[in-house]
């Protein structure tokens, strides 16, 4: 992983996607969308059970009713959220650092820098200064013991996050550079070894911890059972 020199040489990530989306309120679709993504900043930077419907509803600019025409509860607003968290991601940076045009171990690499400089941007933008930490890690800690649809659906999406770390883990076992190992298992440590880190750096604002504490994720091995 490689580190800023300073503050000014972390990339402007492009949040547009993630902005309020002002649109009229004859228009159902602009409507849903800005329910969407007063949520998405929400949830994120506070938690869900912090924010409220009539707090949506005030900062997005429409009634109640309109509310609950596209979403008959906050659970399906926040089932909503995750989807499109997932699917940002999914094509987002997961993507890219997934690629498979890089050699199966630097994927890895890759996806710890840009948890690192994401979260880094993201402390600074936001107005508390706080580092936001892993929505679906956050969820899960919030609503797994409360929640069985919502803890169902967070586990589908670390089981899609595990199958991108086992992949570059196969990948790497059948061009050599990896020796025989767990692979499923593997992956399942390593994800559970990267959503640890950044939730130790949320509890300590701190998302420098990931840059030091991430490269270590490629030392973790699940060997096979005999």
């Amino acid at each position: 992983m490689i580190i800023p020199s300073t503050v000014s040489d972390i990339p402007k990530l492009d949040l547009t996607g993630q902005s309020i989306i002002v649109g009229s309120m004859s228009n159902p679709l602009g409507t849903r969308e800005r329910i969407i993504e007063v949520a998405k900043q929400r949830f994120h930077s506070r938690s869900y059970a912090d924010v409220g419907i009539k707090e949506i509803c005030d900062a997005a600019k429409i009634q109640k009713g309109s509310f609950y025409h596209f979403f008959p509860s906050k659970r399906d607003l926040v089932l909503t959220v995750i989807e499109e968290f997932s699917a940002d991601w999914a094509d987002g940076f997961i993507a890219e650092a997934f690629d498979p045009k890089l050699p199966p171990l630097e994927r890895i690499d890759f996806l710890l820098d840009a948890a690192y400089f994401w979260q880094k941007s993201s402390q600074q933008k936001n107005i508390d200064g706080r580092m936001p930490g892993c929505l679906f890690g956050n969820l899960a800690l919030e609503v797994s013991t409360k929640d069985e649809v919502l803890r169902a659906r967070l586990n589908a999406f670390f089981r899609q996050a595990k199958l991108r770390f086992q992949s570059a883990l196969d990948e790497a076992m059948k061009d050599g550079t990896l020796s025989p190992l767990d692979s499923e298992l593997t992956a399942e440590a390593m994800l559970a070894y990267l959503e640890g880190v950044i939730l130790l750096a949320k509890a300590q604002n701190d998302p420098e911890l990931i840059y030091k504490l991430g490269p270590a994720i490629k030392t973790l091995r699940i060997e096979l059972r005999q």
